[in-house]
């Protein structure tokens, strides 16, 4: 499954000033779904033994993320088997670890070397029951963004870590490559995301200051990075990638900020605009992204966008699979849902007992895992711990009385 960056990839760039955007309170969800359609029941996947936990990828029946151990001492990577109803501990390199990816029977995320050593990616396999250092390209640290088949993708530091590229490590050969960077060498390049065999992110370049970048494209097997150029401006970004359609963010012409999606086929660019400025993501020919408060979807067919959700508070998708999408509605409160891009349809996910709850990805089957809130020990309180969750989709008959 691919795995996307989180952040809002356009203030890394430079783009947008970190912190700006409307940031307001978001009350607690007040309707869910009618009866007659798709409903959700929640289920608490525990933890390693500590007070707390959180899912942060699904694939098939398997959910990782990571998990505090007895006594709250440390934190580490775990796989949850949903047919089996267990919870593995995937151990560490050395001190913690956190996974964030799973496809088949690889699981990769990151784990701390010491309690203040660098950070290095990981690949654990289901299988064999190994866990393996990725490495580096030379540098003391890695962060893995992506993975897709058998490629890992991420950003490694170099040698002497004052440069960072871009890599692709397969977890077949157990090579990592470097992707090295529009401005050669000395430059610097971020991966966001990979699709069978091409890797997306964005590179400083030649000649120009550090945080003036262009999102790229490398393809693995011709050993080519392609520049995606902008909306006329100075800088973009590259943040997801879908068959061969690229999206993320540009300065424009008259250095505005919008969002856009590029076909790596036909060289065929389109303007978002300015509902599409951070965390572009794309599923076929569907893209969403936000403005820093509502969250959007665009149709790359019929150039048809809609607002996601109810418009209140801020809505951050965090994955779309197909039509379904998956995220939070929050400020300050999170509250986790799911919704379609092809009816529209938006639902909020139960919690656990507390108040607050996220939403991290969804699997085929439709099954979404993420963390919600126990019931809080003191009534003042709304939360108690997170725990991993998953949210199990079933039907409820017209006039039926919704399960909670």
């Amino acid at each position: 499954m691919r795995r996307r960056l989180r952040a809002w990839i356009l203030v890394g760039a430079g783009l947008i000033a970190a912190g700006s955007g409307p940031a307001y309170g978001a009350d607690a969800p007040s309707a869910g779904p009618a009866a007659g359609t798709v409903q959700y029941t929640v289920q608490d996947l525990g933890t390693l033994g500590g007070t707390r936990s959180r899912a942060t990828a699904i694939a098939g029946s398997t959910v990782v993320g990571s998990s505090s151990t007895a006594g709250d001492a440390a934190e580490h990577a775990f796989a949850y088997d949903m047919r089996r109803r267990s919870m593995t501990d995937l151990g560490t390199l050395g001190y913690s670890s956190r996974a964030t990816d799973v496809e088949g029977d690889h699981v990769v995320g990151q784990s701390d070397l010491s309690a203040d050593g660098p950070t290095h990616g990981f690949a654990y396999s289901l299988r064999t029951r190994r866990l393996v250092d990725i490495g580096t390209l030379g540098g003391s640290s890695t962060r893995i963004t992506g993975l897709n088949g058998d490629t890992v993708v991420g950003t490694s530091s170099l040698s002497g870590d004052v440069v960072t590229h871009a890599f692709a490590y397969s977890l077949r050969t157990r090579i990592m490559t470097d992707l090295g960077s529009l401005a050669g060498p000395s430059g610097v390049s971020t991966a966001a995301a990979v699709s069978g065999a091409i890797v997306v992110g964005s590179s400083s370049l030649p000649d120009a200051p550090a945080a003036t970048t262009h999102g790229f494209a490398y393809d693995l097997g011709t050993r080519t990075m392609t520049d995606l150029g902008t909306l006329g401006g100075n800088s973009s970004t590259a943040n997801d990638i879908s068959g061969s359609t690229v999206v993320g963010g540009s300065r424009t012409a008259g250095n505005g900020l919008a969002g856009y999606a590029y076909d790596l086929r036909t060289g065929v660019r389109t303007d978002l605009g300015s509902r599409f400025l951070t965390g572009q993501l794309i599923s076929g020919s569907t893209v969403v992204g936000g403005d820093g408060l509502l969250a959007s979807s665009f149709d790359l067919t019929t150039h048809k966008s809609a607002v996601i959700g109810s418009g209140r508070g801020v809505t951050e998708v965090r994955q779309i699979s197909g039509s379904v999408m998956v995220g939070d509605n929050f400020a300050p409160n999170s509250f986790a849902f799911v919704a379609r891009s092809d009816n529209g349809d938006f639902a909020y996910l139960p919690s656990l007992g507390g108040l607050n709850s996220g939403a991290a990805q969804v699997n085929g089957l439709g099954i979404v895992a993420g963390s919600a809130a126990l019931p809080a020990a003191d009534p003042a309180n709304s939360n108690g711990p997170f725990h991993a969750a998953v949210w199990v989709p079933h039907t409820v008959a017209r006039g039926a009385k919704p399960r909670a």
